[in-house]
């Protein structure tokens, strides 16, 4: 009896884009408005598939982000994200992506390309909170993408990737505050940044405020790990043994 032989199953391999930047001191995420079936019309993650069997995954992100948005990549955060397999994702058939978190500071309006009718940003709680539905398994790439970046300021120096490449404490305090979606205490926070050696160095100049005394510049140090950690505050309700809070 002769053994079968085995195909490989067809699998279509995509990449989406979880991009994350600072508006008006809010988070948000771009969405993009699909031109074609399925879900035509719906918002969406920018993405889509490789175009050529040799195209490299990273590459195809940067792609992705260029085309879909015709944001510069060149000086975005980028970075992957996580692997969505499951089986009834796509009404297309069976299609793997590789999503990757985008964070910039500042980007600007964005303009949609390819199968993108339009983009635009969105605040990220309205996605989080389902109040604007997305194709697709989006939603649940774009909250474990939130969730990623609210993680990683704690331990990382990522609250940087948000800020341009001078700032002061208070815009990088308006970061946390941002994405953490809390408010803190400002002389903790400054005490807390300061303690992480090498998180953020003097910029060597100053910026003066409306109305106040010049408030000192700084940029990104050389530390991308923070430590001490700047732990997020626990949600109210929360047990609070269970996460660090402010002292």
């Amino acid at each position: 009896m002769e053994d079968d032989v085995w195909s490989p199953p067809s699998v279509l391999l995509a990449v989406d884009l979880v991009i994350l930047t600072l508006r008006e001191s809010h988070l948000h995420v771009l969405l993009v408005e699909r031109g074609e079936d399925p879900f035509r019309g719906m918002p969406a993650l920018p993405g889509g598939f490789l175009s050529h069997d040799g195209e490299e995954i990273l590459d195809a992100a940067h792609r992705e982000l260029s085309e879909e948005t015709a944001l510069a990549a060149g000086w975005v955060h980028l970075e992957q994200l996580s692997v969505y397999g499951d089986s009834g994702r796509d009404p297309r058939g069976r299609v793997v992506s590789v999503a990757h978190l985008a964070i910039a500071p500042g980007l600007p309006d964005p303009v949609a390309g390819t199968d993108a009718t339009d983009a635009t940003w969105v605040p990220a709680e309205a996605v989080l909170s389902g109040e604007v539905e997305l194709a697709f398994d989006h939603r649940r790439i774009a909250t474990d993408g939130i969730e990623r970046a609210r993680t990683k300021l704690e331990f990382s120096a990522l609250a940087t990737a948000f800020c341009r490449e001078h700032f002061t404490i208070a815009e990088l305090q308006q970061v946390y505050e941002a994405v953490w979606g809390t408010e803190l205490d400002t002389r903790n926070f400054y005490r807390k940044v300061q303690a992480a050696k090498g998180f953020i160095v003097p910029a060597g100049t100053d910026r003066r405020t409306t109305g106040g005394r010049p408030a000192q510049l700084y940029r990104a140090g050389p530390n991308t790990v923070l430590f001490p950690p700047l732990i997020r505050p626990a949600p109210s309700g929360t047990d609070e043994n269970t996460r660090g809070k402010e002292e």
